[in-house]
């Protein structure tokens, strides 16, 4: 858990920093967009009250308390799975990565309803309509690192080493 905590946290505060910043801060509420880069990087404001891509955004209210409730449940499984399988470091990283991602955007549920996405990247042209932030990037990062460094070939990629018996 060494791991697992401090990199949730950080990137809790990482996503809810920059959501801060840029929603508020910059008052892309009222603005809208922002080119920064164009067309690579721009702020674009979203209200997600779904999960990916608005996936399930009907019955907003309801679904918002359903999607805080998966999310408390899956960030408590991945700590106490973690815990008990004594993962490695590297996978303890994603799951604080996906921990912390996953409460970032429960924060956001719970004070405005929905999800803050403001990230938006378009290249080669290609046209993205779809927003996104620093907890989906960590969520995104940390699934994948779970399936990376966790399961049977864990202790060759990033698990814990088997403990090998002292024979008299």
């Amino acid at each position: 858990m060494r791991a697992l905590i401090p990199t949730a946290a950080i990137v809790f505060l990482l996503d809810q920093a920059s959501k801060w910043g840029v929603v508020q801060g910059l008052n892309l509420i009222e603005r809208g967009e922002i080119d920064v880069i164009p067309p690579l990087l721009n702020f674009r404001m979203a209200w997600n009250q779904g999960v990916n891509f608005g996936l399930f955004s009907n019955s907003a209210d309801v679904m918002r308390w359903v999607l805080i409730a998966v999310a408390l449940v899956i960030s408590a499984w991945v700590m106490v799975w973690l815990y008990r399988e004594k993962a490695g470091k590297w996978a303890m990283i994603a799951g604080g990565l996906l921990v912390g991602g996953a409460l970032g955007n429960v924060i956001d549920r719970l004070i405005y309803g929905a999800v803050a996405d403001f990230l938006n990247m378009s290249c080669c042209g290609i046209e993205n309509p779809f927003s996104f932030n620093v907890a989906d990037i960590a969520i995104f990062a940390g699934a994948l690192g779970l399936v990376l460094f966790t399961g049977k070939d864990a202790a060759k990629g990033g698990g814990q080493k088997p403990k090998r018996r002292k024979t008299p």
